[in-house]
């Protein structure tokens, strides 16, 4: 019986000093490489803030003495812009979303000829304030070092109100005062550059540039310029703007990624 056990024994020693062998000939397990790839797809919320550096715009009304009138040396103030959206991002390249932007009030300045004195001007005044409500469309260029440039352009309608609207007569003389606020409906359209720097596949920071002509505003009814239907009018009301923004992915999809091997697949015949 102890004769027996003694061969069971080396037996076993045998097998397992061959096997350790036949294992150190084997070749390297395969190790599959996948390569991250960026999110390329899913709902977003953005939000936004800048500051609008507007164009001169042309300012004129209806005189009742020399007919229609157009000011002089027109200039508008800057103003500050918050705005939030939600978009879709398509693929790698296009992505689309709808806007909203508030834009405080920046005042409205023009010189306007004397129609009933001799010579000299009245300097005429007005607030204006802008809703802007968007469908924007982009195509991001690419990415690289999860920078991503950009181009756009959108189009929406802007709800443009005016208010304290006043006049001070040639050489400071006076000041007319017109209470109340008018509100107009316009076409409004928009072209844009920027880039986003991905913080993480969901969060995103939005630096960029807009252009934006949001059509012209008109002020209340002047009652005291001699008709009941005069009204001062600014047109081509244009801006350029410099914005800040965030956007927030939700649900990022990724596209799909060859898989890379070290070496060959180990193969079954031995």
């Amino acid at each position: 019986m102890k004769s027996f056990f003694k061969r069971l024994s080396l037996t076993g020693f045998a097998v397992a000093l061959s096997t350790t062998g036949f294992a150190a000939d084997l070749p390297t397990p395969v190790i599959e490489h996948i390569p991250e790839v960026p999110a390329v797809g899913g709902w977003y919320l953005r939000g936004d803030i800048g500051y609008k550096f507007y164009n001169s715009p042309n300012g004129s009304f209806n005189d009742p003495v020399i007919g229609d009138l157009r000011f002089q040396r027109e200039s508008m103030d800057d103003a500050w812009m918050i705005g939030a959206g939600v978009g879709y991002k398509w693929n790698r390249y296009l992505r689309t979303d709808l806007t909203i932007d508030y834009e405080t009030p920046a005042s409205v300045k023009g010189y306007a000829v004397c129609g009933t004195c001799t010579g000299g001007f009245s300097e005429e005044f007005t607030d204006i304030d802008v809703w802007t409500f968007m469908v924007n469309g982009y195509v991001d260029l690419g990415t690289w070092n999860r920078i991503t440039p950009y181009v756009g352009a959108g189009i929406g309608a802007a709800y443009v109100r005016t208010d304290s609207t006043y006049s001070i007569n040639p050489g400071g003389t006076g000041r007319s005062n017109y209470d109340g606020q008018n509100s107009e409906w316009n076409f409004a359209w928009a072209l844009m550059a920027g880039a986003s720097y991905a913080i993480t596949d969901n969060w995103a920071i939005d630096a960029g540039y807009q252009y934006r002509d949001l059509g012209d505003a008109k002020t209340v009814v002047l009652h005291d310029a001699g008709t009941g239907e005069t009204r001062i009018e600014w047109d081509d009301l244009t801006a350029h703007e410099l914005r800040l923004g965030v956007r927030y992915t939700f649900n990022s999809t990724h596209a799909a990624a060859p898989v890379y091997y070290d070496k060959a697949p180990i193969s079954s015949n031995f």
